[in-house]
């Protein structure tokens, strides 16, 4: 599992310029089961997204992908870890060591 934290790299209005693409691309993504929660940061400096994926690799594809990446507001912090515990509606996605 994975924590995605994205960190605005340029101002809001040019953040709100490329929104409805991210929403669109997070759209996208919520369909082929890759993330499971995602929301704005508060103070609204960046977003934060919990996802899963088979490896990290495939997690930067992902992110490399995001409008904000391609317009250049936003740059991203992967961290992996392992889900031991989860809420039962996270079951599915329960890892062990």
């Amino acid at each position: 599992m994975f924590v995605l934290e994205l960190t605005y790299t340029a101002p809001l209005e040019a953040v709100d310029a490329v929104l409805e693409a991210h929403v669109v691309w997070l759209d996208g993504q919520y369909e082929r089961g890759v993330f499971l929660a995602s929301g704005r940061k508060n103070p609204r400096d960046g977003g934060v997204i919990i996802a899963v994926a088979g490896d990290r690799a495939r997690i930067e594809e992902i992110t490399a992908g995001d409008p904000f990446v391609t317009a250049g507001v936003c740059a991203y912090r992967v961290t992996e870890f392992v889900a031991t515990k989860t809420a039962p509606a996270l079951e599915a996605y329960r890892e062990t060591l």
